[in-house]
């Protein structure tokens, strides 16, 4: 190791140890006014209920049934926490905890069988019907994800999120969705994560559909999934906002990232605009568009393989102007983050290999369940700070934010995680004015966690998949929040009145 390198992990040690490593420090970090706490969930992990009524199967439900899918213990959603029959219980322990929103997507297939709205489901539509009122009798705030990874099968046959037809498909839902729930709700969320289905289903093969496009079909995805959001931002915004005066945005999967050495300072940025600007510059940024950089390295990347064009599409300037300014707020979804150097990695061609970067984590950083996500705190206020500076100090919610185990009911570690994190954003917030509003906490309930199956659990409150009526018990963790809530300010994990 360096002397460089020797100092740097010197440097993150102590930065960890001295702001983030304390949990029995009696701090005073108290939630500005007006701030709301929440807990999010998604439909595919938590609802079961797989083929209950008109549900048509979505491409989730074909992944995990095929005998050919990748996840761990070969799980499915089938069943998943049955939310779909106990949201009373769910809407009732949010109740208990004193979260003031919800966050959680719909069933694409649930609520048109056939993807299309030449069919809506009564019956899918009234499942969610009932949620948002059990939730706004509770007097707590729906937030709806209209897409978090599932849609209909059929859909998927016709080549899913790599068909520029599935901005028009998606368009058409989203407008069936605020006709149908926009009464009620005034916080939409387009789409979530694109990135992670681009990436994931289409060119890793990890995810569903499990498609192995790597270098194209991702490019094609990120493409398609963009041009949908802005489609139902301008149709909320044409239609729908004039009468129901709601919200819609978008989220996002940011990750924070930190050069190795002096050599390698430019491949942070390489991978901070791969990852966060390929999604949030076409809509936050002022000149739209995919960042510069990036379009550069696959162009170039794209030449010496021998293509004729690159394989990263490319915007008319219509649609650039249309993209650009597509949302009310930024939804963060916030993890993890690397190191990084110069170097090649993944097949030719490939997402990967055209940043010319690895990533890796430093041995300080404590692990997790997931090993996609090591505990880097600092980075969280780093990374914000920067969103606020690129985009104009948009209005930011922070959309999840958590941390996995193996199903510990004494979840300290969990509790130090947010307590960091939290910490770390709302030094972000005070020290420069950084606009959250929001923080919804990743998970409320132990779910489906994708390839992973129900290996690693999220959850604030566990859930026994064991047992048929999937019984729900409040970890160390919710009560913590509990009192976070009731104090609204950081607490530590001294004592945690289990009341």
């Amino acid at each position: 190791m360096g002397l460089y390198s020797m100092l740097r992990s010197i440097v993150i040690a102590i930065f960890l140890f001295s702001e983030f490593g304390l949990i029995n420090c009696d701090e005073d970090l108290q939630f500005p006014e007006g701030f709301v706490f929440g807990a999010a969930t998604a439909s595919y992990q938590v609802e079961g209920a797989w083929n209950v009524s008109d549900k048509s199967e979505n491409q989730w439900d074909r992944f995990t049934h095929s005998g050919k899918s990748v996840i761990v213990g070969n799980a499915t959603g089938d069943v998943a926490c049955d939310s779909y029959h106990k949201y009373e219980e769910d809407v009732a322990i949010l109740k208990q905890l004193g979260l003031q929103s919800y966050r959680f997507s719909l069933s694409w297939s649930r609520i048109l069988p056939t993807g299309f709205p030449n069919k809506i489901s009564k019956d899918g539509v009234a499942y969610y019907h009932r949620l948002i009122d059990a939730l706004l009798s509770n007097g707590i705030e729906p937030m709806i994800t209209i897409y978090h990874w599932d849609h209909p099968q059929t859909l998927e046959d016709y080549g899913g999120w790599t068909n520029e037809l599935m901005v028009d498909w998606f368009a058409d839902y989203a407008r069936v969705v605020f006709q149908e729930f926009g009464q009620k709700v005034k916080l939409f969320a387009t789409l979530n994560e694109p990135d992670s289905v681009c990436i994931s289903a289409y060119a890793r093969g990890i995810h569903a559909p499990g498609k192995v496009l790597n270098g194209i079909g991702d490019y094609l995805c990120m493409h398609n999934m963009l041009k949908a959001h802005a489609r139902a931002y301008h149709i909320y915004k044409k239609d729908f906002e004039p009468t129901q005066k709601g919200e819609v945005g978008i989220v996002i999967n940011v990750k924070g990232f930190y050069s190795k050495d002096t050599e390698n300072e430019g491949a942070e940025e390489v991978s901070y605009q791969f990852k966060n600007g390929w999604q949030m510059d076409p809509i936050f940024s002022e000149h739209g568009d995919y960042p510069r950089l990036m379009r550069e390295l696959v162009a170039d990347k794209s030449k010496a393989g021998g293509f004729p064009r690159s394989r990263l599409p490319e915007f008319s300037r219509e649609w650039v102007d249309y993209i650009r300014g597509s949302s009310d707020f930024l939804g963060v979804n916030y993890y993890t983050a690397n190191v990084v150097e110069y170097g090649t990695v993944g097949p030719d061609p490939s997402y990967f290999r055209d940043q010319g970067v690895n990533e890796y984590f430093h041995p300080s950083w404590k692990p997790t369940a997931s090993d996609w996500l090591y505990q880097v705190p600092q980075s969280f206020g780093k990374t914000l700070r920067r969103i606020a500076r690129d985009y104009k100090n948009i209005p930011l919610y922070i959309t999840e934010n958590g941390m996995s185990d193996v199903g510990e009911m004494n979840d300290d570690h969990r509790i130090q995680y947010y307590h960091d994190y939290i910490k770390s954003m709302l030094l972000a917030m005070k020290e420069e004015g950084v606009n959250v509003k929001r923080y919804y906490l990743w998970s409320l309930l132990d779910n489906f966690e994708w390839h992973n199956g129900y290996s690693e659990r999220f959850g604030i409150v566990h859930v026994d998949f064991e047992d048929p009526n999937r019984t729900r018990t409040l970890k160390k963790s919710a009560y913590w929040w509990q009192q976070v809530v009731k104090q609204r300010k950081l607490l530590s994990n001294v004592s945690v009145n289990r009341a």
